[in-house]
This record gives structure tokens, C-alpha cells and sequence, in this order.
């Protein structure tokens, strides 16, 4: 059976595209840098952070996790949208502004300690969730469709700065989400342990009420660079797929991750 208006082939890939996707693999690359291990050293050494947090809270954080990323899904598209709230927000734009504002929540919400902390998550998870949005607007991605809010949750899930596993996840870079309530809740219950493990981080850095307030900032301020970092990264190759197909446009970029060598394939 002849296929009616099927997908058009893709364009064999360039030098400028695999320069282009070079770059990508680069971003990734430098988004764990120099400010990321600062802030982890400067945060008291999270180790000894996480020691200060009552069991209780640890306990609390994969529920955090779920309920901030679930509450920015939603308050984010609307601070796009028409109405008072987007009438504010609107006036924010770029990565540098969205850094700012939550290095300054990140100050408020460390000032009276763990339970200020606990109540500015949202606030922060919402700030960061919007400024990715506007990377994916910012690759010809429409930041108010429930697709795009999804892979937008998706960026969430790629780890936490200052772990080894951190990057986006290429396994779905290409694929369709379908636009459901299960397919809501099932990104969430994949990208929430990972952000979990971020937002324990974040915590424990901010546990001492006043001096909780410094290293607050510093750590909202690297945590936003970091998944703005990711979040290009991440529609970056979508948007590289669409054109090049998203399996030539994936083998560049782990052959260029991997320094030029071809990836070692792991079971």
C-alpha cells in the first residue's frame, strides 16, 4: 500500500550540522563545570549537608520533587499565556534573568532555613521550568503545547549537576509523547527520583537559616545555568533530528561526547 504524505527523508548531514552537533555534545560537556563544583564546595560538602536534614524531610523529597515539577507544568504555560500573571512575566526574558530571579528566591527561601527552603521549592522549580521553556521556543519549539511542556519535564530528568550521570537522555529525543494524563504523570514518575537527588542538594545547602540565604543563591543561581545548559542541549538535537533524522544526528553527537572515539555500548 502506497504511503499518503509520508514523512519527508532526511537531509544527509553537513559540516555545518555536525559542527553544530559537535558544539551540543560540548554544552553538555562544560554545563557540570567550574561554578557547579564550586557551589558543591561551598555548599558545606552536600554529604555533610544531608546530614543535617531530619529524616522526616529526606523522606518528603521524591514527593517534593513531584509536586514542584507538577505545579510548574502547570503555573509555567500560564505565565505565558494571556492574563495579569503573563502581563509580569512577560517583561522576564532570557537566561540571565531567569538565573537572577531564582538566585534571589534561592536567598529568601535560605534565610529562615529548612522551612523556608521547603516552602520556595515551587517558586524555583516554576523559574527554572519557564526559562526552559524559552530555550525550546528559542529552537522553533511552541512552549505553550502540551507536547513541548513535556519534553520540557523531560530536561528535568537529566541529573543532577555534580554527578556522573548527568546529560540528557537521548533515548527519546525524537519521539512523540502522547498528549494524555497518563503520559503526564508517567514523565513525572520517571524525571522526579533524579530531580529529587538535585532538590536534595539544594536543601541541604540552605538548612542554616541566614547563612542558608548565601549559599541558597549560588546554588539556584548554578542549578538554573545548569538545566538551561541541558535544556539546549536537549531541543537542540530534537531540532537537528527534524531535519537530519535522529539517528545520524545521535551518532555524531555520542561519537563527539565520547571525545571522538566511538561509544562504548554498555548492557
Amino acid at each position: 500500500m502506497k504511503t499518503v504524505n509520508p514523512d519527508p527523508s532526511p537531509v544527509p548531514l553537513d559540516t555545518a550540522a555536525r559542527g553544530r552537533i559537535a558544539a551540543l555534545a560540548s554544552r553538555q560537556k562544560r554545563a557540570n563545570g567550574l561554578l557547579m563544583r564550586a557551589v558543591s564546595f561551598a555548599g558545606g560538602q552536600v554529604e555533610d549537608g544531608m546530614r543535617m536534614l531530619p529524616s522526616g524531610v529526606r523522606d518528603r523529597i521524591d514527593g517534593a520533587a513531584r509536586a514542584a515539577l507538577l505545579q510548574s507544568y502547570d503555573i509555567a504555560s500560564r505565565s505565558r499565556g494571556p492574563g495579569r500573571l503573563s502581563a509580569f512575566t512577560d517583561r522576564i526574558g532570557g537566561d540571565r534573568a531567569h538565573k537572577v530571579l531564582t538566585a534571589i528566591s534561592g536567598a529568601l527561601g535560605g534565610f529562615g532555613g529548612l522551612p523556608t527552603a521547603l516552602a520556595e521549592l515551587p517558586v524555583a522549580t516554576t523559574m527554572i521550568f519557564r526559562a526552559v521553556q524559552g530555550v525550546a521556543e528559542e529552537h522553533g519549539e511552541d512552549p505553550l503545547s502540551e507536547e513541548t511542556r513535556l519534553e520540557c519535564l523531560r530536561v528535568f530528568g537529566a541529573g543532577g549537576p555534580d554527578t556522573d550521570e548527568a546529560g540528557v537522555d537521548t533515548t527519546f529525543v525524537g519521539a512523540r509523547i502522547g498528549l494524555s494524563g497518563a503520559a503526564l504523570n508517567g514523565m513525572i514518575a520517571r524525571v522526579a527520583p533524579r530531580f529529587a537527588a538535585v532538590l536534595s542538594q539544594k536543601l541541604a545547602s540552605q538548612a542554616i537559616p541566614i547563612l542558608g540565604a548565601a549559599a541558597g543563591a549560588g546554588v539556584n543561581y548554578a542549578f538554573t545555568d545548569f538545566y538551561v545548559e541541558m535544556a539546549h542541549v536537549h531541543f537542540g538535537l530534537r531540532a537537528e533530528s527534524r531535519e537530519y533524522g535522529e539517528e545520524a544526528v545521535l551518532d555524531v553527537f555520542h561519537v563527539a561526547l565520547a571525545g571522538g572515539r566511538p561509544p562504548v555500548n554498555r548492557a
